[in-house]
């Protein structure tokens, strides 16, 4: 556990004299990290203005206390830290949270289930057979699942756009340097380039659909938005649906291609998940039929998710701020620091599981508690993942209905490694998902 009652930092590497541990780190991250963990303890200093933990315990405390003494991961470029803003800002997103809840609870995410099986089945019916890379097919099918249940209808066009800001963040992501908003390198340029279009786009339907609200309300995420009482101004609604939208593309997206990667490597369980989504539904004699494929009654499926995240949280790394001087495990904290919480090596060390780097999904399975506090694929705390009950859904049924239609092959699953840049994923997996009985 954290070390209690010493005044002062946290201990850390020295590093080196100009570069500090920069070169270290970018070099093998989570290698850097593990041996960090080893000689310092569950909190260590980075650097004189970041601190890491890997202690559950402390991370909730982080993650409980986001809003007052800490505020959430700043933009990238950022290099003002107006830590007062961010938190005017996260008061903000925290009350447009409690109008857009009810229709991302569990009962409102399960009403999308059938669009979400007919979604991956277009996206994979246009590559069935062709060796493809993973990555860039699950996000075709999260991008079109998430933005057609935040916008029905009017979704067109804003899969491209959530690639594009994807594509535009991974330089910032990929890289521990920092350099100024306003120096016009084309980083930046792209970046912003590409996140005022998403914007632009955004807010522009927004407009529309609130014109034609009362004469056309929408069953979406949009139209709850909309509904909301109070009211929301234009630029709020389109700010949550950008939240929204982009954690509901890149984390599912990441998660899915880490369950493929367990998948091409284990027929045997991807047949136990064909036989499941096959099977018999609450005791009927005919097989479930893909239209009425339900995350309800795919336990096996549930639980190859839920230790997919375990083993690969796509949120691998949680950024917080602190706000005012603050006290962490027993160490002190002044205002700005950061503080990453490490979700990846809290989900591997064997204080909190048994066998924590073997994949296990039976451990999920029978009612079999997880060590709770110890798992955090999603976050914890006030600022909790918004959709996680609509991501673990959307996971659950693609995992059943890529076993029910498809086998698995991949000419690399056995050499690639996860890439522990962003949202983490095995880097660079490719496969070949062809029809069952082809």
């Amino acid at each position: 556990m954290a070390r209690q009652g010493t005044p002062g930092r946290p201990p850390g590497p020295r590093g080196h004299w100009l570069t500090g541990n920069t070169r270290a780190y970018e070099a093998d991250r989570i290698g850097f990290l593990r041996r960090c963990h080893r000689e310092y303890g569950d909190v260590f200093s980075y650097d004189e203005q970041t601190v890491f933990v890997i202690d559950p315990d402390v991370t909730h405390q982080v993650l409980a206390r986001t809003g007052e003494s800490f505020v959430t991961e700043l933009a990238p470029f950022d290099m003002r830290r107006d830590l007062d803003e961010a938190a005017e800002q996260a008061a903000s997103w925290m009350s447009a949270r409690r109008a857009v809840w009810p229709a991302l609870n569990r009962s409102a995410a399960a009403a999308s289930d059938r669009r979400t099986v007919e979604i991956l089945d277009a996206v994979l019916a246009d590559g069935a057979g062709r060796e493809a890379d993973v990555l860039t097919t699950t996000r075709a099918f999260t991008a079109r699942a998430i933005a057609e249940y935040c916008l029905g209808a009017d979704c067109g066009g804003v899969p491209a756009l959530l690639h594009e800001v994807i594509d535009a963040t991974k330089p910032f992501t990929d890289s521990s340097y920092e350099f100024p908003a306003w120096l016009p390198i084309p980083r930046h340029r792209h970046f912003f380039r590409a996140y005022r279009r998403l914007t632009d786009a955004l807010t522009g339907i927004v407009r529309q659909r609130r014109t034609a609200h009362g004469r056309t309300p929408g069953s979406d995420l949009l139209g709850s938005l909309l509904d909301a009482d109070p009211g929301m101004p234009d630029a709020t609604v389109a700010s949550t649906l950008h939240s929204i939208l982009m954690g509901g593309h890149g984390v599912p997206a990441a998660g899915l291609t880490s369950v493929v990667w367990e998948l091409a490597r284990r027929p045997r369980l991807l047949g136990d998940l064909r036989a499941e989504a096959n099977g018999p539904a609450d005791g009927d004699a005919e097989p479930t039929a893909a239209a009425t494929l339900s995350a309800a009654r795919l336990p096996l499926a549930e639980a190859v998710v839920r230790e997919t995240l375990r083993l690969y949280p796509p949120a691998w790394l949680m950024t917080r701020t602190a706000r005012t001087a603050a006290e962490l495990g027993g160490w002190s904290l002044s205002p700005g620091d950061d503080v990453l919480l490490n979700a990846y090596l809290i989900h591997r060390d064997p204080r909190w599981w048994q066998r924590p780097d073997d994949f296990d999904p039976t451990r999920w399975l029978h009612g079999r508690p997880a060590p709770g506090p110890a798992y955090l694929p999603f976050g914890a705390g006030p600022r909790v993942c918004l959709g996680s009950a609509l991501a673990l859904r959307q996971l659950t049924l693609a995992t059943a209905r890529l076993a029910q239609r498809f086998t698995v092959e991949s000419p690399n699953a056995a050499s690639v490694a996860p890439e522990f840049m962003g949202r983490l994923a095995p880097a660079g997996l490719r496969a070949r998902f062809t029809p069952v009985g082809n």
